[in-house]
């Protein structure tokens, strides 16, 4: 078998070496899932909830490793990593309670008989996450599909697979029986198309870019497999000029740099008016400035590497971009001396409408600044793009907030706050941000086929 090289983001050195799947192998682990179903569903939702309780405990009990790798492998600072696995032992802990409580209803009918409906497991589900947050996003989708009896083949991003496969080894500790939960390896192109094609599978779940959301769709579609799709973002942070200007700034430098920009999520349209849109931009351009880059394992980090070499270089060709289409770059831009793939936490100012910096996933540290005339304005300049998957808005004005709120076409939107994710409540996005909802009880809606029986007694 051949096998896959990682490297190290901050070093550029060799980190781990991991098998690479083939097409039998990914045969085998869905076939061997496939007959670890029924006995899986089988097992009372009580008992279920109680291994997934477990498998949260010992994510609990090895949060120190699991945090290391994850930093190592992606290159996102330690205190973030610490907060996604703690992230992803509350996702199993939320679905564990859920296993008892998804029933079905009997319904009135005019008919002379009894008219029942039941909540039954979807199958075997192949799961694709990227390199981004793998864990966390791992336990998004993991969590649900097994709560509700569901098998998950689970195929992580090539380059970063190390916490998805050491989180396998902690299911099996918690009593996740053999079939039921198995991660394979190996790039999308060739795994992943696997899995997406396997007649067995029966339900998608992916979190990736848009591109590769669409060739996910394409590929289901011979089967009529169901789909649920996360994609690519350009999100607006809307900033308005009676908000707390200081925390607006202090949440545009977060919303938009944590794990370097390398967020769908990211706030990477900043959206100003022009009222105090020279006052924000000084600020903001000095915040920028002060952020710290480093050593992921380092308490002080606040911003690490970008994932590859090849990831950079993408990354600043826009920066590229965005200078050659006038765009003021203000600040960063450029590729510190020295080990590890860091880029400068960078902001264009000026920019406008139609710049490739504005209408295109840049995927890194890098945002684009532009203002705006009043709230009508701010509205079209928001939705005046091909995603909608999250947002801010600043304000003291509670109406205008919730008149905002109610126009921008997005999926999750924050009022004076850059926070996209509660595990409470659903996330996704709309137009080409995806299709369907993770988290909250909403996510369970994929993961259950509503079965309708009739008993006539008459």
């Amino acid at each position: 078998m051949s096998t896959i090289e990682l490297i190290e983001p901050a070093t550029g050195e060799r980190l781990a070496t991991v098998e690479q799947a083939t097409a039998a192998d990914v045969d085998k682990a869905v076939r061997t899932a496939e007959k670890a179903f029924e006995p899986w569903r089988k097992i009372h939702p009580r008992e279920r909830g109680r291994i997934l309780l477990k498998l949260a405990a010992l994510i609990r009990e090895n949060s120190d490793e699991l945090a290391r790798a994850e930093s190592r492998n992606v290159g996102k600072p330690i205190r973030d990593s610490r907060d996604e696995v703690a992230l992803a032992a509350d996702c199993f802990e939320y679905y564990a309670g859920t296993t008892n409580k998804v029933f079905g209803q009997t319904i009135p009918t005019a008919a002379a008989g009894v008219l029942m409906t039941f909540r039954e497991p979807v199958g075997v589900c192949g799961i694709i996450v990227p390199w981004n947050f793998p864990i966390a996003i791992t336990s998004w989708k993991v969590a649900p599909a097994l709560a509700m009896g569901n098998c998950v083949v689970l195929k992580p991003a090539e380059q970063t697979p190390l916490t998805a496969l050491r989180l396998a080894d902690l299911a099996m500790k918690a009593g996740i029986p053999e079939g039921v939960f198995t991660v394979i390896t190996g790039p999308g192109s060739r795994v992943g198309e696997a899995l997406i094609v396997h007649p067995v599978v029966r339900k998608l779940a992916f979190t990736g870019s848009t591109e590769v959301g669409m060739r996910v769709m394409q590929l289901a579609a011979n089967d009529i497999k169901r789909v649920s799709l996360e994609l690519g973002g350009k999100s607006a942070n809307i900033i308005f000029d009676d908000c707390d200007l200081d925390r607006a700034v202090a949440s545009a430098v977060s919303s938009s740099l944590g794990n370097a920009g390398q967020d769908c999520c990211a706030r990477s349209r900043i959206l100003v008016q022009k009222t105090v849109y020279d006052r924000f931009s000084r600020a903001v351009v000095a915040a920028f400035e002060k952020v710290k880059l480093g050593n992921p394992l380092e308490e002080s980090t606040e911003m690490g590497p970008l994932v590859t070499a090849a990831h950079r270089s993408r990354v600043m060709s826009y920066i590229d971009a965005g200078k050659r289409e006038g765009a003021t770059l203000a600040t960063g831009g450029e590729a510190p001396a020295g080990r590890g793939t860091f880029l400068q936490p960078t902001v264009f100012l000026d920019a406008k409408p139609g710049m490739k910096i504005v209408k295109e996933e840049i995927f890194g540290p890098v945002v684009a600044v532009m203002p705006f005339d009043g709230e009508e304005d701010a509205v079209r300049m928001a939705n005046d793009s091909q995603y909608g998957l999250s947002g801010s808005i600043w304000t003291r004005d509670i109406g205008r907030a919730l008149r905002v709120a109610r126009a921008v076409q997005t999926g999750n939107l924050s009022i004076n706050s850059g926070s996209s994710v509660h595990l409470e409540a659903p996330f996704g996005g709309v137009k080409r941000s995806g299709l369907g909802r993770e988290l909250g009880m909403q996510a369970l809606d994929h993961y259950t086929e509503w079965k309708t029986v009739y008993l006539d007694v008459s």
